[in-house]
């Protein structure tokens, strides 16, 4: 087998940690070739002398979205380099297959118009999602219709033409967890799609709690290095093929180098995320315990991930960090913050952000790999640039929260 006929359907393996299959999954058939690191497969296009059997390949990715058999054909139906990304994170999630996108919204613009395209428009979320997610859902810009609910609601939300219950968890950026598996149960047999992307593959498996869909945004943590976007679905190979099809139609392929990063990226993963979830553990404690922090939202699941609202104006912390960057995303190697109500869920109708606990005083740091001292020394001193103690009569007892919504 050459690399560009990389066949991304193997048999699997005898089962092996994550740590070990970050590393070696979608990468299982270089030695044999005669490699170590991973090939990168620029090619748009392919060579092919034989037109009656390059119809047949694709006559059957027309029927089944099946990846074609041999050699690649266009770049837009497939190619090598992403396919092993999308087997490494397929085995990582523990799913029979991962479709990957140009954008974690364009991954989520997928499913929902596979649904759709089965007369399925009708969908189920819990707030809070990404504030573009809210968005997509909200504005119906793809015919969506959405009901708004607590997973409490989720059953009496279900209607005949209910084609998705979407949830995210740990949530953006309050860092709400849901409980899956009481949450696919209520689903019943509609699709439960989880947004996963803070969590990774390291901390959780949807799948292995009862959802039927993993969505990461993997310009978060599977890339890990903020030089990446893209985005990847994780479902059974049915609902794969058919995603495959959107995309071949739609277009919002993954460029072949942006999947040599995120290959790249996922063999560090439970490293970066071990590591920076220690320093976000240490620092959503300091936080607790002063004054000037009104509240701490960190997941019980942990990660690395710390949301906090202030008794000050939050747009002076942003403005006071200098170590800490100032900028939209999350998951890179450096810590990140960012104002949620200006940003990210700016998009958001104002009433429903704040009823789903977004605060215009939340602040959503995403905690790096740098020193958990010098990270604690820059945001202290950014709270004490011009934001000053609460008053007695403003203060009241701080808060720690472990993402109960």
């Amino acid at each position: 087998m050459d690399a560009l006929s990389f066949d991304a359907s193997p048999a699997l393996p005898t089962p092996r940690a994550l740590a070990t299959e970050a590393v070696h999954a979608g990468r299982d058939d270089l030695a044999a070739q005669g490699l170590h690191a991973v090939p990168l497969d620029l090619s748009t296009t392919y060579p092919s002398y034989d037109a009656r059997a390059e119809a047949a390949r694709i006559d059957a990715f027309a029927t089944t979205g099946a990846r074609p058999d041999g050699p690649p054909v266009y770049a837009r139906l497939d190619n090598p380099t992403t396919a092993r990304f999308e087997t490494a994170l397929a085995r990582l999630e523990g799913t029979q297959s991962a479709v990957a996108f140009a954008s974690g919204m364009a991954a989520l613009t997928a499913v929902l118009l596979v649904r759709a395209s089965m007369g399925l428009r009708h969908v189920v979320a819990v707030r809070p999602l990404y504030g573009c997610s809210d968005h997509l859902l909200t504005a119906g810009l793809i015919g969506t219709e959405v009901t708004w609910t607590d997973p409490a609601g989720i059953a009496d939300a279900i209607r005949p033409d209910t084609g998705l219950v979407m949830v995210e968890t740990p949530a953006n950026p309050t860092l709400a967890e849901v409980d899956i598996r009481a949450v696919a149960r209520a689903c019943g047999s509609v699709p439960l799609l989880v947004d996963s992307t803070f969590a990774t593959p390291v901390l959780q498996r949807p799948v292995e709690h009862g959802a039927r869909i993993v969505l990461h945004s993997a310009t978060k943590y599977l890339g890990g290095h903020g030089d990446v976007l893209a985005g990847v679905v994780a479902c059974d190979e049915e609902f794969a093929g058919k995603l495959r099809q959107v995309r071949f139609a739609t277009g919002g392929v993954l460029h072949p180098l942006a999947s040599y990063l995120l290959l790249r990226g996922l063999s560090t993963l439970p490293v970066r995320m071990r590591a920076a979830a220690t320093t976000a553990a240490d620092l959503a404690r300091r936080l607790a315990a002063d004054p000037r922090i009104a509240r701490v939202y960190y997941p019980e699941i942990g990660g690395a991930m710390v949301s906090f609202e202030v008794y000050g104006d939050p747009h002076d912390v942003i403005a006071g960090v200098r170590l800490i960057t100032p900028a939209v995303s999350l998951g890179s190697v450096d810590t990140l913050i960012q104002h949620p109500a200006s940003i990210s869920h700016r998009i958001v109708d104002e009433d429903d952000r704040r009823s789903a606990g977004v605060s215009d005083r939340l602040l959503r740091m995403s905690v790096g790999l740098e020193d958990v001292e010098d990270l604690w020394r820059d945001l202290t001193e950014a709270l004490s640039a011009r934001s000053g103690r609460p008053a007695a009569a403003e203060g009241g007892a701080r808060e720690s929260r472990s993402a109960a919504r």
